[in-house]
Protein backbone atom coordinates (compact mmCIF):
# COMPACT_ATOMS: atom_id res chain seq x y z
CA UNK A 1 0.00 0.00 0.00
CA UNK A 2 1.21 3.50 -0.85
CA UNK A 3 1.25 6.26 1.90
CA UNK A 4 -1.72 8.39 0.01
CA UNK A 5 -4.20 5.72 0.76
CA UNK A 6 -4.37 6.11 4.37
CA UNK A 7 -6.68 8.16 4.41
CA UNK A 8 -9.08 5.85 2.52
CA UNK A 9 -8.25 3.00 4.36
CA UNK A 10 -9.07 4.97 7.76
CA UNK A 11 -12.77 6.65 5.99
CA UNK A 12 -13.63 2.74 5.40
CA UNK A 13 -12.32 1.12 8.68
CA UNK A 14 -14.93 4.20 9.88
CA UNK A 15 -17.72 2.67 7.72
CA UNK A 16 -17.25 -1.11 7.65
CA UNK A 17 -18.81 -1.05 11.11
CA UNK A 18 -21.74 0.58 9.82
CA UNK A 19 -22.33 -0.87 7.04
CA UNK A 20 -21.95 -5.12 8.68
CA UNK A 21 -23.95 -3.36 11.58
CA UNK A 22 -26.37 -2.50 9.16
CA UNK A 23 -27.14 -6.03 7.83
CA UNK A 24 -26.95 -7.38 11.42
CA UNK A 25 -29.35 -4.55 13.35
CA UNK A 26 -32.45 -5.61 10.85
CA UNK A 27 -31.72 -9.31 10.80
CA UNK A 28 -31.67 -9.22 14.45
CA UNK A 29 -35.16 -7.41 14.72
CA UNK A 30 -36.97 -9.70 12.66
CA UNK A 31 -37.12 -12.62 14.43
CA UNK A 32 -38.00 -11.32 17.58
CA UNK A 33 -40.54 -9.32 15.83
CA UNK A 34 -41.83 -11.96 14.12
CA UNK A 35 -42.11 -14.34 17.41
CA UNK A 36 -43.72 -11.12 19.30
CA UNK A 37 -47.01 -11.63 15.98
CA UNK A 38 -46.85 -15.07 16.95
CA UNK A 39 -45.80 -16.52 14.00
CA UNK A 40 -44.35 -19.78 14.05
CA UNK A 41 -41.05 -21.16 13.50
CA UNK A 42 -41.69 -21.88 9.95
CA UNK A 43 -42.84 -18.77 9.22
CA UNK A 44 -39.99 -16.74 11.44
CA UNK A 45 -37.50 -18.97 8.83
CA UNK A 46 -39.38 -17.20 5.99
CA UNK A 47 -39.29 -13.57 6.93
CA UNK A 48 -35.86 -14.11 7.76
CA UNK A 49 -34.72 -15.90 4.49
CA UNK A 50 -36.77 -13.46 2.34
CA UNK A 51 -34.00 -10.52 2.56
CA UNK A 52 -31.85 -12.47 0.77
CA UNK A 53 -34.50 -13.13 -2.34
CA UNK A 54 -33.71 -9.86 -4.18
CA UNK A 55 -30.07 -9.78 -2.55
CA UNK A 56 -29.21 -13.04 -4.54
CA UNK A 57 -30.89 -12.55 -7.94
CA UNK A 58 -29.64 -8.54 -7.88
CA UNK A 59 -25.84 -9.07 -6.56
CA UNK A 60 -24.16 -9.70 -9.44
CA UNK A 61 -26.05 -6.97 -11.61
CA UNK A 62 -25.44 -4.61 -8.48
CA UNK A 63 -21.98 -5.31 -8.18
CA UNK A 64 -21.48 -4.80 -12.18
CA UNK A 65 -22.97 -1.09 -11.44
CA UNK A 66 -20.51 -0.53 -8.48
CA UNK A 67 -17.72 -1.23 -11.02
CA UNK A 68 -18.99 0.50 -13.91
CA UNK A 69 -20.25 3.81 -11.99
CA UNK A 70 -18.57 4.09 -9.07
CA UNK A 71 -18.97 1.99 -5.91
CA UNK A 72 -19.59 4.56 -3.15
CA UNK A 73 -22.12 6.35 -5.16
CA UNK A 74 -24.18 3.37 -5.60
CA UNK A 75 -24.02 2.38 -2.16
CA UNK A 76 -25.32 5.92 -0.86
CA UNK A 77 -28.60 5.39 -3.31
CA UNK A 78 -29.12 1.87 -1.15
CA UNK A 79 -28.53 3.30 2.36
CA UNK A 80 -31.13 5.88 1.65
CA UNK A 81 -33.26 3.82 0.71
CA UNK A 82 -33.16 1.22 3.62
CA UNK A 83 -33.39 4.82 5.98
CA UNK A 84 -37.23 5.28 4.03
CA UNK A 85 -38.12 2.12 4.85
CA UNK A 86 -37.27 1.72 8.42
CA UNK A 87 -40.26 3.36 10.22
CA UNK A 88 -42.76 1.13 7.70
CA UNK A 89 -41.84 -2.40 9.66
CA UNK A 90 -44.07 -1.20 13.04
CA UNK A 91 -46.69 -0.37 10.55
CA UNK A 92 -47.46 -3.62 8.85
CA UNK A 93 -47.54 -6.70 11.42
CA UNK A 94 -49.14 -9.14 9.44
CA UNK A 95 -47.04 -11.93 7.20
CA UNK A 96 -47.43 -10.79 3.89
CA UNK A 97 -47.03 -7.68 4.39
CA UNK A 98 -43.80 -7.73 6.28
CA UNK A 99 -42.46 -10.36 3.54
CA UNK A 100 -42.72 -7.60 0.54
CA UNK A 101 -41.06 -5.03 3.17
CA UNK A 102 -38.23 -7.96 3.84
CA UNK A 103 -37.51 -8.43 0.47
CA UNK A 104 -36.98 -4.83 -0.80
CA UNK A 105 -35.10 -3.89 2.89
CA UNK A 106 -33.12 -6.90 3.01
CA UNK A 107 -31.61 -6.05 -0.29
CA UNK A 108 -30.87 -3.05 0.39
CA UNK A 109 -29.06 -3.51 3.49
CA UNK A 110 -26.92 -6.16 1.73
CA UNK A 111 -25.89 -4.07 -1.16
CA UNK A 112 -24.62 -1.52 1.48
CA UNK A 113 -22.43 -4.28 3.06
CA UNK A 114 -21.27 -5.30 -0.31
CA UNK A 115 -20.36 -1.74 -1.33
CA UNK A 116 -18.07 -1.13 1.33
CA UNK A 117 -17.10 -4.70 0.77
CA UNK A 118 -15.96 -3.75 -2.88
CA UNK A 119 -14.30 -0.28 -1.61
CA UNK A 120 -12.04 -2.20 0.40
CA UNK A 121 -11.12 -4.85 -2.01
CA UNK A 122 -10.64 -2.05 -4.47
CA UNK A 123 -8.32 0.33 -2.29
CA UNK A 124 -6.56 -1.88 -0.31
CA UNK A 125 -5.66 -4.20 -3.61
CA UNK A 126 -6.47 -7.60 -1.97
CA UNK A 127 -4.19 -7.50 0.85
CA UNK A 128 -5.18 -9.87 3.11
CA UNK A 129 -3.72 -7.56 6.40
CA UNK A 130 -5.73 -4.33 5.65
CA UNK A 131 -8.85 -6.55 4.77
CA UNK A 132 -8.46 -8.14 8.03
CA UNK A 133 -8.59 -5.02 9.32
CA UNK A 134 -11.14 -4.16 7.79
CA UNK A 135 -12.83 -6.90 8.80
CA UNK A 136 -12.11 -6.75 12.54
CA UNK A 137 -13.53 -2.86 12.87
CA UNK A 138 -16.65 -4.30 10.68
CA UNK A 139 -16.98 -6.62 13.51
CA UNK A 140 -17.27 -3.46 15.73
CA UNK A 141 -20.67 -3.13 14.07
CA UNK A 142 -22.22 -6.83 14.35
CA UNK A 143 -20.91 -6.54 18.18
CA UNK A 144 -22.65 -3.33 19.12
CA UNK A 145 -25.50 -3.81 16.80
CA UNK A 146 -27.38 -7.13 18.53
CA UNK A 147 -26.82 -5.89 22.22
CA UNK A 148 -28.50 -1.94 21.00
CA UNK A 149 -31.33 -3.89 19.25
CA UNK A 150 -31.69 -6.25 22.36
CA UNK A 151 -31.38 -3.61 24.46
CA UNK A 152 -34.03 -1.29 22.62
CA UNK A 153 -36.16 -3.77 22.05
CA UNK A 154 -36.34 -4.82 25.84
CA UNK A 155 -36.82 -1.50 27.29
CA UNK A 156 -38.85 0.46 24.48
CA UNK A 157 -40.14 -2.16 22.08
CA UNK A 158 -41.14 -2.04 18.20
CA UNK A 159 -41.04 1.40 17.12
CA UNK A 160 -37.75 2.80 19.41
CA UNK A 161 -35.69 -0.16 17.47
CA UNK A 162 -36.81 0.24 14.20
CA UNK A 163 -36.24 4.11 14.54
CA UNK A 164 -32.89 3.46 15.78
CA UNK A 165 -32.39 1.73 12.51
CA UNK A 166 -33.14 4.85 10.52
CA UNK A 167 -30.27 7.11 12.73
CA UNK A 168 -27.93 4.08 11.98
CA UNK A 169 -28.28 4.49 8.58
CA UNK A 170 -27.97 7.92 8.93
CA UNK A 171 -24.32 7.54 10.43
CA UNK A 172 -23.38 5.12 7.71
CA UNK A 173 -24.00 7.67 4.92
CA UNK A 174 -21.60 10.32 6.84
CA UNK A 175 -19.05 7.53 6.99
CA UNK A 176 -19.00 6.77 3.20
CA UNK A 177 -19.29 10.73 2.20
CA UNK A 178 -15.81 10.90 3.95
CA UNK A 179 -14.53 8.07 2.38
CA UNK A 180 -13.22 8.73 -1.55
CA UNK A 181 -14.47 6.88 -4.88
CA UNK A 182 -12.27 4.10 -5.23
CA UNK A 183 -9.64 4.55 -8.32
CA UNK A 184 -11.38 3.66 -11.76
CA UNK A 185 -9.87 0.38 -13.27
CA UNK A 186 -11.19 -0.17 -17.01
CA UNK A 187 -11.15 -3.85 -18.21
CA UNK A 188 -7.93 -4.89 -20.40
CA UNK A 189 -9.40 -4.45 -23.58
CA UNK A 190 -10.70 -0.82 -22.14
CA UNK A 191 -7.19 0.32 -20.81
CA UNK A 192 -7.45 3.89 -20.44
CA UNK A 193 -11.24 4.88 -20.72
CA UNK A 194 -13.04 6.92 -18.45
CA UNK A 195 -15.73 5.69 -16.38
CA UNK A 196 -19.36 5.09 -17.96
CA UNK A 197 -22.54 7.81 -17.69
CA UNK A 198 -25.31 6.61 -16.21
CA UNK A 199 -28.46 6.30 -18.07
CA UNK A 200 -31.91 4.72 -17.27
CA UNK A 201 -31.44 1.63 -19.12
CA UNK A 202 -28.72 0.46 -16.91
CA UNK A 203 -30.93 0.47 -14.03
CA UNK A 204 -32.23 -3.03 -15.30
CA UNK A 205 -29.72 -6.50 -15.38
CA UNK A 206 -27.89 -7.59 -18.42
CA UNK A 207 -27.53 -11.01 -19.52
CA UNK A 208 -24.15 -10.21 -20.76
CA UNK A 209 -23.00 -8.55 -17.55
CA UNK A 210 -24.54 -12.13 -15.38
CA UNK A 211 -22.70 -14.02 -17.88
CA UNK A 212 -19.13 -12.21 -17.61
CA UNK A 213 -19.31 -12.26 -14.31
CA UNK A 214 -20.56 -16.04 -14.03
CA UNK A 215 -17.17 -16.92 -15.93
CA UNK A 216 -14.99 -16.17 -12.99
CA UNK A 217 -16.64 -19.90 -11.87
CA UNK A 218 -14.10 -21.19 -14.09
CA UNK A 219 -11.09 -20.28 -11.96
CA UNK A 220 -10.79 -23.08 -9.19
CA UNK A 221 -9.63 -20.55 -6.69
CA UNK A 222 -13.12 -18.41 -6.72
CA UNK A 223 -15.38 -21.24 -7.33
CA UNK A 224 -13.78 -23.11 -4.11
CA UNK A 225 -13.82 -19.96 -2.14
CA UNK A 226 -17.45 -19.29 -3.22
CA UNK A 227 -18.45 -22.84 -1.70
CA UNK A 228 -16.31 -22.49 1.33
CA UNK A 229 -18.05 -19.16 1.83
CA UNK A 230 -21.90 -20.26 1.35
CA UNK A 231 -21.26 -22.72 3.87
CA UNK A 232 -19.64 -20.22 6.43
CA UNK A 233 -22.65 -18.54 5.83
CA UNK A 234 -25.14 -21.24 6.89
CA UNK A 235 -23.90 -20.92 10.04
CA UNK A 236 -24.89 -17.29 10.25
CA UNK A 237 -28.05 -18.01 9.09
CA UNK A 238 -28.97 -20.62 11.44
CA UNK A 239 -28.22 -18.40 14.36
CA UNK A 240 -30.23 -15.87 12.72
CA UNK A 241 -33.62 -17.96 12.72
CA UNK A 242 -33.78 -20.97 14.88
CA UNK A 243 -31.27 -20.38 17.34
CA UNK A 244 -33.28 -17.66 18.38
CA UNK A 245 -36.32 -19.79 18.35
CA UNK A 246 -34.02 -22.34 20.63
CA UNK A 247 -32.80 -19.61 22.99
CA UNK A 248 -36.13 -18.25 23.49
CA UNK A 249 -37.17 -21.56 24.03
CA UNK A 250 -34.39 -21.82 27.13
CA UNK A 251 -35.81 -19.15 28.64
CA UNK A 252 -33.03 -16.52 27.20
CA UNK A 253 -34.65 -13.09 26.80
CA UNK A 254 -33.61 -10.57 23.97
CA UNK A 255 -30.84 -8.43 26.20
CA UNK A 256 -28.85 -12.14 26.99
CA UNK A 257 -29.42 -13.09 23.18
CA UNK A 258 -28.00 -10.47 21.79
CA UNK A 259 -25.27 -10.17 24.18
CA UNK A 260 -24.31 -14.36 22.62
CA UNK A 261 -24.87 -12.82 19.03
CA UNK A 262 -22.37 -9.99 19.76
CA UNK A 263 -19.99 -12.16 21.70
CA UNK A 264 -19.47 -14.12 18.09
CA UNK A 265 -18.44 -11.26 16.82
CA UNK A 266 -15.87 -9.93 19.08
CA UNK A 267 -14.27 -12.96 18.91
CA UNK A 268 -14.63 -12.88 15.05
CA UNK A 269 -13.19 -9.23 14.77
CA UNK A 270 -9.91 -10.53 16.63
CA UNK A 271 -10.16 -13.43 14.67
CA UNK A 272 -9.56 -11.64 11.17
CA UNK A 273 -6.65 -10.06 12.60
CA UNK A 274 -4.86 -12.84 12.65
CA UNK A 275 -6.13 -13.45 8.31
CA UNK A 276 -2.48 -12.84 7.36
CA UNK A 277 -0.36 -15.23 10.20
CA UNK A 278 -3.10 -17.89 8.70
CA UNK A 279 -1.92 -17.49 4.91
CA UNK A 280 1.56 -18.75 6.32
CA UNK A 281 0.03 -22.10 7.21
CA UNK A 282 0.41 -22.99 3.61
CA UNK A 283 -2.66 -24.18 1.51
CA UNK A 284 -5.12 -21.36 1.93
CA UNK A 285 -8.34 -23.39 1.08
CA UNK A 286 -7.32 -26.16 2.96
CA UNK A 287 -7.19 -23.55 5.95
CA UNK A 288 -10.56 -21.93 5.11
CA UNK A 289 -12.17 -25.55 4.45
CA UNK A 290 -11.06 -27.26 8.04
CA UNK A 291 -12.31 -24.13 10.31
CA UNK A 292 -15.56 -23.53 7.79
CA UNK A 293 -15.90 -27.45 9.19
CA UNK A 294 -15.29 -26.66 12.86
CA UNK A 295 -17.65 -23.81 12.81
CA UNK A 296 -20.72 -25.49 11.60
CA UNK A 297 -19.54 -28.70 14.22
CA UNK A 298 -19.57 -26.24 17.21
CA UNK A 299 -23.14 -24.44 16.08
CA UNK A 300 -24.81 -28.04 15.23
CA UNK A 301 -23.18 -28.75 19.34
CA UNK A 302 -26.07 -26.08 20.24
CA UNK A 303 -28.96 -28.38 21.86
CA UNK A 304 -26.06 -30.89 23.49
CA UNK A 305 -25.12 -27.72 26.25
CA UNK A 306 -28.03 -28.00 28.25
CA UNK A 307 -28.96 -24.36 28.37
CA UNK A 308 -25.84 -23.43 30.42
CA UNK A 309 -25.65 -20.08 29.51
CA UNK A 310 -21.38 -19.78 29.88
CA UNK A 311 -21.40 -22.78 27.28
CA UNK A 312 -23.16 -21.21 24.85
CA UNK A 313 -20.66 -18.05 25.35
CA UNK A 314 -17.76 -20.19 25.04
CA UNK A 315 -19.08 -22.03 21.62
CA UNK A 316 -20.18 -18.51 20.01
CA UNK A 317 -16.53 -17.77 21.22
CA UNK A 318 -14.57 -20.24 19.55
CA UNK A 319 -16.88 -20.03 16.27
CA UNK A 320 -16.62 -16.54 15.86
CA UNK A 321 -12.95 -16.92 16.26
CA UNK A 322 -12.43 -19.21 13.52
CA UNK A 323 -15.35 -17.15 10.79
CA UNK A 324 -13.18 -14.19 11.67
CA UNK A 325 -10.26 -15.83 10.34
CA UNK A 326 -11.99 -17.64 7.26
CA UNK A 327 -13.36 -14.42 6.11
CA UNK A 328 -10.99 -12.20 5.21
CA UNK A 329 -8.84 -15.27 3.77
CA UNK A 330 -11.86 -15.74 1.13
CA UNK A 331 -11.94 -11.75 0.17
CA UNK A 332 -8.25 -11.94 -0.23
CA UNK A 333 -8.37 -14.70 -2.44
CA UNK A 334 -11.32 -13.71 -4.61
CA UNK A 335 -9.94 -10.32 -4.57
CA UNK A 336 -6.57 -10.77 -5.88
CA UNK A 337 -7.56 -13.88 -8.85
CA UNK A 338 -10.28 -11.91 -9.93
CA UNK A 339 -8.46 -8.71 -11.28
CA UNK A 340 -8.90 -4.89 -10.55
CA UNK A 341 -11.39 -3.92 -13.27
CA UNK A 342 -14.03 -6.93 -11.73
CA UNK A 343 -14.13 -6.45 -7.55
CA UNK A 344 -17.77 -5.70 -7.89
CA UNK A 345 -18.93 -8.65 -10.30
CA UNK A 346 -16.91 -10.78 -7.52
CA UNK A 347 -18.29 -9.44 -4.81
CA UNK A 348 -21.97 -9.66 -6.26
CA UNK A 349 -20.94 -13.26 -7.21
CA UNK A 350 -19.92 -13.63 -3.44
CA UNK A 351 -22.93 -12.10 -1.94
CA UNK A 352 -25.31 -14.36 -4.62
CA UNK A 353 -24.09 -17.72 -3.08
CA UNK A 354 -24.23 -16.06 0.49
CA UNK A 355 -28.43 -14.91 0.18
CA UNK A 356 -28.99 -18.55 -1.48
CA UNK A 357 -27.86 -20.02 1.34
CA UNK A 358 -29.58 -16.96 3.37
CA UNK A 359 -33.05 -17.67 1.61
CA UNK A 360 -32.82 -21.56 1.87
CA UNK A 361 -31.30 -22.22 5.67
CA UNK A 362 -33.53 -20.46 7.84
CA UNK A 363 -36.90 -22.08 6.24
CA UNK A 364 -35.21 -25.26 6.09
CA UNK A 365 -34.21 -24.83 9.54
CA UNK A 366 -37.89 -24.15 10.28
CA UNK A 367 -39.79 -27.12 8.86
CA UNK A 368 -37.63 -29.25 10.06
CA UNK A 369 -37.77 -28.15 13.41
CA UNK A 370 -41.43 -27.69 13.32
CA UNK A 371 -41.27 -31.22 12.00
CA UNK A 372 -38.81 -32.60 14.13
CA UNK A 373 -38.31 -30.56 17.16
CA UNK A 374 -36.06 -27.67 17.45
CA UNK A 375 -33.18 -29.08 18.98
CA UNK A 376 -32.65 -31.97 16.12
CA UNK A 377 -33.09 -29.50 13.70
CA UNK A 378 -29.29 -28.58 14.41
CA UNK A 379 -28.10 -32.42 14.67
CA UNK A 380 -29.72 -33.28 11.31
CA UNK A 381 -28.97 -30.23 9.21
CA UNK A 382 -25.08 -29.77 10.78
CA UNK A 383 -24.92 -33.07 9.41
CA UNK A 384 -25.86 -32.34 5.97
CA UNK A 385 -23.23 -29.64 5.57
CA UNK A 386 -20.10 -31.68 7.13
CA UNK A 387 -20.80 -34.32 4.39
CA UNK A 388 -20.92 -31.57 1.99
CA UNK A 389 -17.44 -30.66 3.63
CA UNK A 390 -16.17 -33.75 1.75
CA UNK A 391 -16.13 -33.24 -1.69
CA UNK A 392 -14.75 -29.54 -1.09
CA UNK A 393 -11.73 -31.61 1.02
CA UNK A 394 -11.02 -34.06 -1.98
CA UNK A 395 -11.09 -31.42 -4.86
CA UNK A 396 -8.50 -29.43 -2.53
CA UNK A 397 -6.59 -32.21 -1.98
CA UNK A 398 -6.63 -33.16 -5.82
CA UNK A 399 -5.38 -30.06 -6.68
CA UNK A 400 -2.96 -29.44 -3.95
CA UNK A 401 -1.66 -32.96 -5.48
CA UNK A 402 -1.54 -31.71 -9.53
CA UNK A 403 0.11 -28.60 -8.25
CA UNK A 404 3.03 -30.15 -6.27
CA UNK A 405 3.20 -32.80 -9.50
CA UNK A 406 3.42 -29.00 -11.69
CA UNK A 407 6.48 -27.70 -9.27
CA UNK A 408 8.12 -31.17 -9.89
CA UNK A 409 8.01 -31.55 -13.44
CA UNK A 410 9.14 -27.98 -13.29
CA UNK A 411 11.95 -28.33 -11.12
CA UNK A 412 13.51 -31.42 -13.03
CA UNK A 413 12.92 -29.09 -16.21
CA UNK A 414 15.45 -26.48 -14.77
Amino acid sequence: MKGSSTRPLTALYVAGPFSMGYVDFYTFLMPLYALSLGFDATQVGILVGARSIAAMFLSIHIGVLMDRFGTRKVTLVFVWASMTMAPLFPLVPWFWTLLLLQLVNGAAVSFAWSGAQTLIAQVAEGDARYLGRFTFFARLGSTTAPILGGGIWDLGGLWPSYLVGAVWGGVLTVALLCAPEAEFFGSPRDEGAARARFRSRDVWPRLSDYTNSLTLLAIPAIALSLAIMALRNSTYSIQTSVYVVYLKQVGLVGTTIGVLFSTAEIASGFGALFAGRALSLGNAQRTMLSGTALSILLIALTPALGGILALFLAFQLARGWLEGVIQPLILSVQARTAGRHRQGAVVGLRQTGQRFTSIVIPPLMGGVADRCGVGESFFILGGFMLLLCVPLALIIRRIGRRQSLDESLAGATD
